[in-house]
Parts: structure tokens; C-alpha cells; sequence
């Protein structure tokens, strides 16, 4: 087994992220919080079930299996490459303005195009919220997944099949991660329209491309890439309702997955398709 690991490591790595957090979400998504089979409600903490329905199953998935492969795939060294990137916090000043400012600026422009320029003011504690929120994000969402995803799988995808086409391998795989959570609350179930998972999907494979660019243009920094990630999550959690409240759930999945879109072609059209990946060098 372990023979194998060394020497199919992406592939060990995908099939051990996405069974380790399907198994672990199946009392979530068998619960009153999912399908309702089995007569139990997960308690509440900062309004939501899902820092205990979802949470466990996300750290047991892609930073957990991230950990276990590299270290059996790559030794001591592996592990040093690995974690050195989560501490790359010094970059440019400008990866900040984008992660922090430019992803929810780009969401604003796609709230105020779908919702028809019918925009409200966020209320003070929406407000107040929006920093603790991103912290919370961070060590959540971003801790949970970005050291898989970004950190571990797409360095080895870009060496195999380049920038663009292992984005577009990494991308569909990191939807089908979140697939299942479409049976509880999370994904909106029962009330949640078949498309929201599809446009869901998409929003994936586009943002996935933003998140390689920024990956590779900040010399592979895992923070600049977490951030991004959870200034979406931050925003679409706290500000979206409030300033956009006459898109329903449906439509804002639509609506995030379009923004996705324009953003992933502006990139591609920026870098050529490099995505900030370095050029091979002449020989």
C-alpha cells in the first residue's frame, strides 16, 4: 500500500481527501440537518451547524490526507516544501489589495449586474462582523482545504500537465469534494433548485483558475491563496443578503458562477494562459 502511495501520489491524495470527508459527513447529511433519516439535530455555535457537521469532515479531508501522502510520498523534505508555503505571508502589497478588496469588489459589480442595480446598504453588524468573520474563515475553511488543494495537489498537476490543464483537472475534483454537502442545509437542501450544485461546479473550475494565478504569482504563497478563497465565502456569508436581498439563493449561485467565469477569461487573456506559472527556461 504504502509502495503505491509513493508512486501514484495525486491519485492517493484525491481518493483518501474525498473519503475521509464523505465519511465523516455522513451523520450531517443523515441528520434533521440533511436528508432527516436519522432523528438528530447538530447543535448550533455562532448561528450554524456547520462548524460541527462540516467542519470535522473538512480538516479529516484534504489537509489531513495532504499530510499523510506527503509524508509517506516525500519524506522529511516533502514535508518542509509542504509547510514552508503556508508561512509565505511576504508578497506584495497588491496580493493583499486583491484578496482582500478585489474579490469582493468583483462581487459587488456581479451583485449589482443580477440584481438589476437594486442595491441596499450592509447593516452595521454585517459590518462589524466582516473582519472577525474572515479570521473565522481562515482557520476554517482556508485551514481545511487550501493545504490539499492548492498546496499539495496543484504544484505536482502544474510539473505533470501544465498551469491550465491541471487547473482544469484540479477544478472538477474540487466541486465533486463538495458534492455530497448538497443533501444538507449547507447546499440549501430541500429547498435548493437542481442547478444550484451545477452552477456550483462551475464556480469551481472558473475561481480554481483565479486561485493557480494567484498561487503562482505570489512564489506559491498559501496565504495569499487562502485569503482569496475566503473572501468569497466571507462575503457571500455576511454582505451578499444585505446588500443584494432581491436575488434568492438560486440566483446568487448563478450569479457567483458567471462572476467566476469573467474573472477566470480575464486572467487567461492577462497571462496567456500561464496563469503566473514561470516560462521554461532555454536550455
Amino acid at each position: 500500500m504504502l509502495g503505491l502511495v509513493r508512486r501514484h501520489p495525486l491519485i492517493s491524495f484525491f481518493v483518501l481527501a474525498n473519503a475521509m470527508s464523505w465519511l465523516a459527513w455522513v451523520p450531517y447529511i443523515l441528520s434533521q440537518n440533511g436528508i432527516g433519516v436519522w432523528d438528530y439535530r447538530f447543535p448550533e455555535l455562532l448561528g450554524t451547524s456547520q462548524l460541527l457537521g462540516v467542519l470535522p469532515g473538512a480538516y479529516l479531508g484534504p489537509i489531513a490526507s495532504a499530510l499523510l501522502i506527503t509524508t509517506v510520498a516525500d519524506g522529511r523534505d516533502g514535508l518542509r516544501r509542504w509547510a514552508g508555503r503556508m508561512w509565505r505571508w511576504r508578497v506584495r502589497w497588491r496580493w493583499y489589495a486583491i484578496a482582500l478588496l478585489g474579490v469582493p469588489a468583483a462581487m459587488l459589480a456581479t451583485g449589482y449586474a443580477f440584481s438589476g442595480g437594486q442595491v441596499s446598504a450592509p447593516s452595521m453588524m454585517a459590518v462589524a462582523a466582516y473582519v472577525p468573520g474572515l479570521v473565522l474563515q481562515m482557520v476554517t475553511t482556508g485551514l481545511a482545504e487550501e493545504p490539499g488543494w492548492r498546496d499539495f495537489a496543484l504544484p505536482r498537476l502544474q510539473r505533470r500537465f501544465g498551469p491550465l490543464a491541471g487547473s482544469m483537472v484540479l477544478g472538477p475534483i474540487w466541486a465533486l469534494w463538495h458534492l455530497p454537502l448538497f443533501l444538507t442545509e449547507w447546499g440549501g437542501f430541500p429547498d435548493a433548485d437542481w442547478t444550484r450544485p451545477v452552477s456550483f461546479a462551475v464556480f469551481c473550475i472558473a475561481f480554481n483558475i483565479v486561485m493557480t494565478w494567484v498561487f503562482n504569482s505570489t512564489g506559491e504563497s498559501l496565504p495569499m491563496s487562502m485569503l482569496a478563497h475566503v473572501s468569497v465565502n466571507n462575503f457571500a456569508s455576511i454582505i451578499w443578503s444585505e446588500m443584494f436581498p432581491t436575488i434568492d439563493s438560486d440566483l446568487a449561485s448563478h450569479a457567483m458562477a458567471a462572476g467566476a467565469v469573467v474573472a477566470a477569461l480575464l486572467v487567461l487573456v492577462g497571462t496567456r494562459g500561464r496563469l503566473g506559472y514561470p516560462e521554461p527556461r532555454a536550455a
